[in-house]
């Protein structure tokens, strides 16, 4: 057989699968594993979204769609980032992708160039790099400060000739840190100053706790360089639905749609009906999410610090990033074999030595992780 590709070849798998793979290995075993590893609400998708989804396929809505999403989501999408993120948007500047991800895989190839560079505050999630990779751009890493997770004046001498897009992710994964408006700030003064794009993930702004999310496109003169990415996943519990979208210049949409259209073509007709429920109906079931959560982590992080961990600034999202102080692989093994939980080692973000823990899910797991993990 002759070679594969090279590009891909280059790409690293992600640094969870061997913690996540023996998880699996051992629960097939009959292994009592809680699992506080996965980013996805524990929650059901509220039923006024599955029902306009269900009354979709009953009306026939299975056939393709529009490239950039049906126009009733599209036209949602640009009105709820209009009301809510305090930037204009036209329904021609939103495409609808097959889930976040998505989005952030179609922004990369329509603006990055071979050679382009794409900055990353780590820690960082762990597709963006394969993304660029993907794309045919290369990265270079930017560590936030340890304790506050926010941006300083560091990042100026980060900015190469090289610098095409800087990737924000706030609320983050894996921190949890929301980036306060200093950091914020001199994000978009960098963008500004040296033409670059900012690719905003915003994927966890409805899941913050005693603070207020800033979408970088509304601080001047951002609209026109930044790439919005969102998606019903996290707020509405929708993972599986794999529904989420970019706003952009619409130059940027065009360029996107051309990926699309020869890719996924677009995502799942009937799901996206659903979607536009999501937007349009009452917002009372994102609140009582957004709460439980809140709970858990008043509880998670006092908990941690009483066994003699630190944790980076928990204000948003639905994790802990519990600083370990060691091999964060090992750290995890242990945790795994010895107290059967597993987490996410922090070498997966960039930030070796720290663990990420996912509080989504129940308080009696939660709790019980917690014991065990003490008996270490």
């Amino acid at each position: 057989m002759r070679g594969l590709s090279e590009k891909i070849a280059g790409i690293a798998p992600s640094a969870t699968i061997e913690i996540s793979n023996a998880a699996k290995r051992m629960a097939k075993e009959g292994i009592d594993v809680i699992s506080l590893s996965i980013g996805e609400p524990d929650f059901d998708t509220p039923e006024h979204i599955k029902d306009a989804c269900i009354d979709a396929l009953r009306r026939g809505e299975t056939h393709y769609a529009p490239s950039a999403g049906i126009p009733e989501l599209t036209e949602a999408i640009a009105e709820k980032i209009t009301r809510e993120n305090g930037f204009p948007a036209r329904q021609d500047e939103v495409i609808v992708t097959c889930g976040a991800k998505d989005a952030i895989y179609e922004a990369m190839e329509a603006v990055l160039n071979p050679e382009d560079e794409v900055l990353l505050l780590d820690p960082s999630w762990v597709s963006y790099e394969p993304c660029a990779k993907i794309a045919g751009a290369k990265v270079r890493h930017h560590a936030l400060d340890p304790e506050t997770f926010q941006v300083d004046d560091t990042l100026l001498s980060a900015v190469g000739p090289r610098t095409r897009m800087i990737v924000v992710n706030s609320p983050s994964n894996p921190s949890g840190a929301v980036l306060n408006a200093d950091s914020l700030g001199l994000i978009a003064d960098i963008c500004r100053d040296h033409d670059l794009f900012a690719l905003s993930d915003e994927i966890y702004e409805k899941l913050v706790y005693g603070k207020k999310p800033v979408s970088v496109a509304s601080l001047p003169d951002m609209a026109e360089r930044t790439i919005t990415v969102n998606g019903f996943s996290k707020a509405y519990a929708m993972t599986g639905w794999r529904i989420g979208y970019a706003v952009a210049p619409r130059a940027v949409i065009r360029q996107m749609e051309k990926v699309q259209q020869h890719t996924i073509s677009h995502p799942t007709t009937f799901a996206m009906f659903g979607a536009v429920a999501a937007l349009r109906g009452s917002q009372d079931c994102v609140e009582a999410m957004r709460r439980e959560f809140e709970r858990r982590r008043d509880y998670i992080i006092p908990a941690f610090s009483d066994l003699g961990y630190t944790t980076a600034p928990a204000d948003g999202a639905f994790y802990a990033y519990v600083n370990v102080g060691g091999d964060d692989m090992a750290i995890a093994r242990s945790w795994l074999h010895d107290a059967h939980v597993a987490v996410t080692p922090g070498t997966a973000f960039g930030t070796p030595g720290w663990l990420r823990v996912s509080y989504a899910t129940s308080m009696e797991n939660l709790q019980e992780a917690v014991g065990r993990i003490a008996r270490v």
